[in-house]
């Protein structure tokens, strides 16, 4: 009975809010975005970096020239999109426009691609980047959250909103260079409970640039007691030298 009231629901909720393609917002049925507009986005494919998921040049290249000689706090990333394109608008809106519904298409999409390499790392929980308290009420949600939660429950994965907090209110990462970006960062997070049982964590974000903020978390995240941190990200530029050219507004 309560399978079918729930069925009911859903049928209900699309009837008064039907899908909308994330691109040009028209109604669609029986997909998350229209056919046309899915073709202009840039998926992340091989070859990319081994460290943090950018693509590169050639299958021989481990690592991107922000990776190279570069020590990160995490152990690995990914990312679904370059972010280029329409999915610069779709992001902006998501973060900034109250545009809730695109969670399901951007994490059915993570899912996708990457739900199997996350169920390979064997990961204890799956976290999101956290917003500072001041922030969070003035947007009033946490896209990295939302993404987040949906992803884990696609996944079947443990999920933890509250695990890590923001305990400084940081200015934007996209207004600061790559050393002011972790100036800001230093100490910004902190683990809200003891997490010695926790060894191995994905933390996600919506945008990775430079990796300061991926790299300020895991930091906090092994302080703790966490052995290894992975990143998922819904985009990721093209490189630290390219920032200008695609006027990056994430979170670093």
């Amino acid at each position: 009975m309560i399978k079918v009231m729930k069925a009911v629901f859903q049928k209900i909720l699309v009837l008064l809010y039907p899908n909308r393609c994330p691109v040009c917002d028209r109604i669609v049925q029986d997909t998350l975005i229209c056919p046309a507009c899915a073709g202009g986005l840039r998926y992340i494919s091989q070859p990319f970096c081994y460290r943090c998921g950018k693509p590169v040049a050639h299958a021989a290249q481990e690592y991107c020239p922000d990776c190279a000689g570069k020590k990160h706090e995490f152990e690995q990333g990914r990312a679904v999109f370059l972010y280029q394109g329409p999915m610069r608008g779709i992001l902006y809106r998501y973060k900034y426009g109250n545009r809730r519904d695109y969670t399901e298409f951007l994490a059915r999409e993570a899912a996708s691609r990457y739900g199997e390499w996350v169920r390979r790392l064997h990961v204890d929980v799956v976290i999101p980047i956290p917003l500072s308290k001041k922030r969070l009420r003035r947007r009033g949600y946490n896209q990295a959250d939302l993404f987040a939660r949906r992803f884990s429950e696609l996944c079947g994965l443990k999920y933890d909103a509250g695990l890590l907090v923001r305990i400084r209110n940081t200015v934007p990462q996209k207004q600061l260079s790559v050393q002011e970006r972790k100036n800001n960062l230093k100490n910004a997070f902190k683990m809200s409970r003891n997490v010695v049982n926790l060894k191995r964590i994905l933390l996600i974000d919506d945008i990775y640039t430079t990796g300061s903020t991926i790299d300020a978390a895991a930091l906090a995240l092994k302080q703790a007691g966490v052995r290894d941190v992975f990143s998922l990200c819904i985009s990721i530029g093209q490189g630290q030298q390219d920032n200008h050219k695609f006027n990056l507004s994430g979170s670093g």
